[in-house]
């Protein structure tokens, strides 16, 4: 396994291959359930999926491996096995972060159509007026165009600072600090709490846990994909788990009359459905 940067590499190289083939277009898809994947000509083989969230604590990289020595995501997850974030906090963010060896749940919450909810708690100067949180809430323009609406509230408001919970529906680099920067109200502190449906809780700064089937259930649901089999949350039943009652099927007449006791003669009795008998030809 590689991250996407290295597998992106690996792939314009012309070392990965799907069934034989070689891969040189990113984005192509594949089910390794089917395909049979190789690099360099060994064949990949994937391990149980594992997703976990993690509390990243200020001054810890997001990332596996930093050249400069500093700590690691990686290094605080103690999983057994090579998990990778999904999105990036910076080093002097805080809060919730997803990591995952599922790719394809990776890659639909980051998906931009996908716009899966991303709620800070951002600690800013000053007091934002009205009009600035108006601005937050609309779209404000950035270098890279403008932002998407987003929702705004005031949480707290100090002395000369103020506590803001922002809902954003992308995953630009920088972009709640740069969106308050772009109404005179720079960030001292950031910390994200929920990612679609998973909130951070009460998770301690540097702890993580694994998620719930039925935490992990919502999160792909969030993503646009379909629940696990045999998973909990966002499962829909089946039309056809429910044994049907069988339906009473109409009683004839003579069942009617059998049933409260009465006898009539036979001849007495209709024959068919109601026909009526024919006349003698003269």
């Amino acid at each position: 396994m590689a991250s996407r940067r290295a597998a992106e590499a690996l792939i314009r190289a012309g070392r990965v291959t799907v069934n034989g083939e070689v891969v040189r277009e990113l984005g192509r898809r594949a089910d390794a359930s089917r395909d049979t994947i190789a690099v360099d000509g060994e064949p990949v083989r994937i391990g149980a999926r594992r997703t976990v969230v993690l509390h990243k604590p200020r001054g810890v990289v997001t990332t596996l491996d930093d050249p400069e020595g500093r700590p690691t995501v990686a290094s605080l997850v103690g999983a057994g096995e090579r998990l990778y974030p999904v999105g990036r906090l910076d080093v002097a963010s805080t809060g919730l972060l997803v990591m995952t060896n599922d790719g394809a749940l990776a890659a639909a919450l980051l998906h931009p159509r996908r716009a899966v909810a991303r709620v800070y708690h951002a600690k800013v100067r000053g007091a934002p007026d009205a009009a600035a949180i108006t601005r937050l809430r609309r779209g404000v323009r950035l270098e890279d165009g403008k932002t998407r609406p987003a929702r705004v509230h005031l949480l707290e408001q100090l002395p000369t600072k103020a506590w803001l919970e922002l809902t954003v529906y992308e995953g630009r680099t920088h972009l709640v600090r740069r969106m308050c920067d772009a109404v005179g109200h720079p960030v001292e502190k950031l910390a994200r709490v929920r990612l679609g449906p998973l909130a951070l809780g009460a998770l301690a700064p540097g702890a993580w846990r694994d998620l719930t089937p039925a935490e992990l259930d919502a999160l792909r649901v969030a993503a646009g994909l379909r629940p696990r089999a045999g998973g909990g949350a966002g499962r829909r039943r089946g039309r056809d788990r429910r044994p049907r009652r069988p339906r009473p099927r109409p009683e004839s007449r003579a069942g009617a009359g059998a049933r409260s006791g009465a006898s009539a003669p036979a001849a007495a009795r209709p024959r068919g459905r109601g026909r009526r008998p024919r006349p003698p030809r003269p």
